[in-house]
Order: structure tokens, then C-alpha cells, then sequence
């Protein structure tokens, strides 16, 4: 289980706060709640916890707002994308991983890959794309993304569904930290792994981090629907909610 480093900084120790103002649960990764501000046209009304969200001044972008925009390498794909590009065109869900967690990444890709699997069965697959980062770069290669998603389902041959990664640990910092909000922060390795980090198949659990744990549901105008925090969404709220917007467009 990845526990609290007191090493933090202070981003990490302001959504701490924030998560415990709203009510968040810590379990494994530092949680949190999202907000809300002035946007567009969000199709799903405002959260239940609207006005506490909005008063405890997350980093991390909230129902309501525009989403940052931020160029991240998609290595299977042999380009870069914009998160703003689909703008106009596709609706989005971001999420932020790393794929040798053991605990809320998981959770994590898989609520993006019911919505990608219930895209394809409902025909809306092409109005919807999926926009997973990660911040663990010196891992994830783009050969560990491609057997991660396969062992997840993800279904590539959709064409919705994009791995974003930084090149650098610094790089991973300005985008999934510095711009969106999301914190994170690598523990101490265990001596325990094995050395061939390589192979997923035999992927050792060295790499620890404590992160915040957030999906971004993103209408095609750029703007937050919801920031889903807490781990993973219950049940089928979160396929619910992606076709909602995509029904009321």
C-alpha cells in the first residue's frame, strides 16, 4: 500500500487538507474533491457538495472549468497530442497512473475502459476519447503501456484511446502536477523487486507513489462535467454520466 510521505510539498499538504475539508477518503493514495467555477455548458447539473468543493480551492481542474492545455508525447501513436485539440469534436476523460501501482491506478483505468467498452456498444465511440497519463516515464515505456492496457481491455482498435506520456520525470511533474493539479510523489523502493523492469508480465512493485487520485469527465467545449476523486467511481455512475453528456450535446 502506498502511504503518506511527510516529505510532501506543499501542493500535496494544501489537497490534503482540501480533501479532508470535503470529506475525501485516504486509502493506499491521497484522495481528493473537486470544485467548481464560471464555464461554457456543462450538461450535468452542478455536485451534490457544489459549494463546499468550490470553497476549498483545489489545484486540480473542477466542475465548471476549462481544462489546462498541455503537449504530452503518445507513444504508441508516434505523436504528440494537445489536450485541447479535440475541442469542438470529442468529449474527453483524463486520468493520471502510473502502471506498477497495486492499489487505485487500477481502479482508475478500468472506470475509463467501461466507458470505452459501453462507447462501443451504444455507438458513440467516436465522440468520446481517453486520455490516460502517466507520471512514472522512466517505467512506462511505451512497450509497458501497450501490455498494460492489454492486460486492462483497452481496446485499441477504437481509436479513442491515447496513453499520454512525458518524456521525463521533470516533464511529468509540469503536466500532471504543475498544470493539472494532480500530486504525486515517489516513496522509498523496497530491495524486494526484481531487475527486469521491462516485463510487465513479471513487473516487480518497486515504484511506489503517493498521488492524488482524480478522472476528469470533459465536455467537447473543453469544460468539466466532473472530477471524479476517491479512487474509482461507484458502480456505473461514471458510464452514466459519459452518456448523459454525450445524449444531451
Amino acid at each position: 500500500m502506498n502511504r503518506p510521505d511527510p516529505t510532501l510539498d506543499r501542493r500535496t499538504v494544501l489537497q490534503t487538507v482540501g480533501a479532508t475539508a470535503v470529506g475525501a477518503s485516504v486509502a493506499g493514495c491521497l484522495s481528493l474533491n473537486g470544485a467548481d467555477s464560471d464555464g461554457d455548458r456543462p450538461v450535468l447539473s452542478a455536485p451534490e457538495n457544489h459549494e463546499r468543493i468550490k470553497e476549498a480551492g483545489l489545484p486540480h481542474p473542477i466542475y465548471g472549468e476549462e481544462i489546462p492545455e498541455a503537449t504530452v508525447p503518445a507513444p504508441l501513436h508516434e505523436r504528440s497530442i494537445t489536450t485541447t485539440a479535440f475541442t469542438g469534436d470529442r468529449h474527453l476523460m483524463l486520468t493520471f497512473i502510473y502502471t506498477s501501482c497495486t492499489t487505485v491506478c487500477t481502479g482508475l483505468t478500468a472506470a475509463l475502459r467501461r466507458v470505452q467498452a459501453d462507447a462501443t456498444d451504444r455507438d458513440y465511440a467516436d465522440e468520446i476519447a481517453f486520455l490516460p497519463t502517466t507520471f512514472d516515464p522512466e517505467y512506462d515505456t511505451a512497450d509497458v503501456l501497450e501490455a498494460y492496457g492489454k492486460d486492462y481491455g483497452v481496446d485499441f482498435d477504437a481509436g479513442n484511446w491515447y496513453f499520454l506520456r512525458p518524456d521525463t520525470p521533470d516533464d511529468a511533474k509540469a503536466v500532471v502536477q504543475d498544470t493539472f493539479g494532480v500530486a504525486f510523489e515517489q516513496g522509498d523502493e523496497s530491495s524486494d523487486g526484481g531487475d527486469d523492469e521491462t516485463d510487465h508480465d513479471d513487473m516487480n512493485h518497486d515504484r511506489q507513489f503517493v498521488h492524488t487520485s482524480l478522472i476528469l469527465l470533459v465536455n467537447k467545449d473543453g469544460v468539466v462535467e466532473r472530477a471524479y476523486t476517491g479512487g474509482s467511481p461507484d458502480g456505473n455512475d461514471i458510464v452514466e454520466d459519459a452518456r448523459t453528456v454525450v445524449e444531451g450535446w
